[in-house]
């Protein structure tokens, strides 16, 4: 049955040290310029082993598409140049994920803007004539990615967004809501505004605590659709502390999609919200055959802050820039497989206090963390409760302040007290705040992009709106040889007859039966990226077992993944292999058959006929 936990919060060392640079000339723990996105990188997805798809929200950005504003690139890994894409509605802050077919979908997003973010000038925010933008609310725009490479990947018909809400439609409106891939092959959209500000929620008159007069979404619903939205009473309870959800699908039932059915989890420890506004860093951790594919979340950072201070829909009631972010992690097996209770568990807390950090799963089995700020929130306003004028904000628009440059990357299965390091590590000097953003790229290092905490354009401000991308490289690449596998796979399928990889003498020293029992197989998900979470971002590892050939070389037994398609949902992933924790580069392929109930592309294809 199809179950995702929406956790939401309210009440092994690298073998190699950050340095030096490896045989690629990549110095590990560094910071390289990743060159112009010429969007701001609000959204970020992977496409194929070539190209990174960005989408920022409708705003005058000096890059033009059409004769208007550019509001979406495609971005080569390899030159580090953008190449604008139309967008017909506006996307800000929606919700994405894959398909089975391995195309990427986006939902929903903000009504349409003009200059100053002003609401469109035609039909009440239905369309802007400067911007030509239409409202996105409810749009579905659709990407068909896999093959387009090259310059087919910008110029070529069958590599646009399909984006037209007259044949593809949410059934509400959905701003800042999640996408949550099924087993199935289908997803589920979950939660939003209709529309808003700052939280989802009127404060401290509240006549309508369900709805908030009409402005809230705590509703689910699927693509392709199974009908009308459906009272998700979880949402309720969040007291609109309720944007973007932290969603991860489980291997059983705790929301049932189906009957609607729910089962609460424990409060989140401490008070410390981790959802939107506060924005945690939250993950699952690597699926491993030692941990019996433990499906266990890990979240970190946020804010503690009192519930009054959260406001409204207009503002924060404190000033949040100087409100600290909380620095403690917490990890929670919602289905613990001995039996007991789900509980909390305290884990070591980050080196620095984040608001705005973001998790990205490594192939080596190591989670980074990345962008935020040590005070403060996510959002931006012209004023607090308590900071009625524009003029005296000290930052701008912004409600964060002091920008952490220095990742920091968590060890899961190290010792307690061991599994936090950040020695060695380059610092950024780009404020990554509000609206950054981080991505998985195949090569094993990490594109950072965007930050944007202004309504419109703005690149005099204390916290500008930011083109440049930087790529930043884990320990892994001081190594002086990466791992090189042959025969890897177009698809993976869920159980089934395994199927060989052949490692060479040449991708590591030493030993090769030492490397062999030191070599895993991991299948990586980097998922759709925004406002400091990774929708649908997984890591799982296959089992193998191998055989030592007399030249050095040895060949990896690889099983299938495992025969339950809620553990790793069906669609694109990238393959790694490890040898003594470096990693191969990733090859894309499929998992499953590419196949979703509800053809949701036979829908498309027939509308555009």
């Amino acid at each position: 049955m199809l179950a995702p936990l929406l956790a939401i919060g309210l009440g092994a060392s690298s073998a190699f040290a950050a340095g030096a640079a490896g045989a690629e000339g990549h110095k590990g723990g560094s910071f390289e310029d990743g060159g112009d996105t010429l969007v701001s990188g609000l959204m970020l997805m992977l496409g194929n082993d070539e190209k990174v798809y960005i989408l920022d929200k409708s705003e005058g950005n000096a890059a033009q598409v059409n004769g208007h504003a550019a509001w979406g690139s495609v971005y080569d890994i390899a030159t580090r140049t953008a190449t604008t894409l139309e967008v017909i509605t506006n996307p800000f802050c929606s919700s994405g994920m894959h398909m089975p077919n391995g195309s990427y979908i986006t939902f929903g997003g903000n009504s349409a803007v003009g200059p100053g973010a002003n609401p469109g000038d035609v039909g009440n925010g239905l369309f802007d004539t400067t911007y030509q933008d239409y409202a996105g609310q409810q749009a579905v725009r659709i990407l068909n990615p896999l093959t387009c490479t090259g310059d087919d990947a910008a110029t070529s018909d069958d590599c646009q967004w399909f984006d037209n809400s007259t044949v593809a439609r949410l059934q509400a409106m959905r701003w800042y809501s999640t996408a949550e891939p099924m087993g199935d092959g289908t997803v589920a959209v979950i939660g939003g505004f209709s529309n808003g500000g700052y939280i989802n929620r009127n404060y401290p008159e509240n006549p309508d605590p369900v709805w908030q007069g009409g402005a809230s979404q705590p509703t689910y619903e699927f693509w392709p659709s199974r009908g009308q939205p459906v009272l998700m009473q979880f949402l309720v309870d969040a007291g609109g502390l309720n944007s973007y959800p932290h969603t991860f699908l489980m291997a059983s039932v705790l929301w049932d999609p189906v009957s609607g059915d729910e089962i609460p989890l424990p409060p989140m420890p401490d008070n410390i919200v981790r959802v939107y506004p506060a924005s945690g860093a939250v993950a699952m951790l690597p699926l491993t055959p030692a941990n019996n594919y433990s499906q266990t979340v890990l979240f970190c950072g946020g804010s503690d802050m009192p519930d009054d201070a959260w406001g409204n829909y207009s503002w924060p009631f404190i000033n949040t820039w100087d409100y600290p972010a909380s620095a403690k992690c917490h990890q929670l097996e919602p289905e613990p497989q001995d039996g007991s209770a789900p509980a909390y568990v305290d884990d070591d807390p980050m080196p620095e206090g984040r608001t705005m950090g973001q998790f990205i799963l490594l192939p080596n089995g190591q989670m980074l963390v990345v962008n935020g700020g040590l005070n403060g929130t996510a959002g931006y306003s012209t004023q607090t409760l308590l900071t009625t004028s524009y003029s005296d904000m000290p930052f701008g628009m912004s409600l964060a302040a002091g920008p952490v440059g220095t990742p920091a990357i968590y060890t899961p299965g190290a010792p307690a007290g061991q599994r936090w390091s950040n020695a060695g590590f380059d610092t950024s000097d780009i404020p990554r705040l509000y609206h950054s953003s981080a991505l998985l790229l195949p090569d094993a290092s990490v594109l950072i992009a965007g930050s944007n905490p202004n309504v419109d354009v703005n690149t005099s401000t204390f916290f500008p709106t930011t083109y440049k991308a930087e790529i930043w490289y884990p320990p892994y690449f001081s190594a002086p040889t990466r791992p090189v596998p042959s025969g890897v796979p177009k698809t993976i399928s869920y159980g089934g007859d395994s199927f060989d990889i052949t490692i060479p003498a040449s991708s590591y020293s030493g030993s090769a039966n030492d490397a062999a029992d030191n070599t895993t197989v991991m299948l990586m998900r980097p998922g759709f990226t925004t406002h400091a979470m990774n929708m649908g971002q997984r890591a799982l590892q296959l089992n193998n077992t191998y055989t030592v050939n007399q030249d050095g070389s040895y060949i990896l037994h690889v099983a299938q993944a495992p025969p339950n398609a809620n553990l790793f949902q069906p669609g694109p992933a990238l393959f790694f292999v490890n040898v003594n924790g470096i990693p191969s580069n990733g090859t894309m392929l499929i998992v499953g058959n590419g196949q979703c109930e509800g053809n949701w592309l036979w829908f498309i294809e027939q509308q555009q006929q």
